[in-house]
């Protein structure tokens, strides 16, 4: 079923998918933090409009 291929070292191929692990992880992290980011800011700016709306009602 699986087949070798000549010239293709474990050492070598373990490098490359732990560089392309490492990239992703990065990556992953990267948009994890935007995507906080921008959940405190439409968080902080829903608080702030809600509050603003309640003092006009008053």
């Amino acid at each position: 079923m699986t087949e070798k291929r000549p010239g293709n070292r474990p050492a070598a191929t373990a490098a490359l998918r732990e560089e392309r692990l490492k990239s992703a992880l990065k990556a992953n992290l990267a948009r994890r933090k935007a995507q906080a980011q921008a959940r405190g800011a439409d968080r902080d700016g829903a608080q702030d409009g809600a509050g603003t709306q309640n003092k006009n009602e008053d």
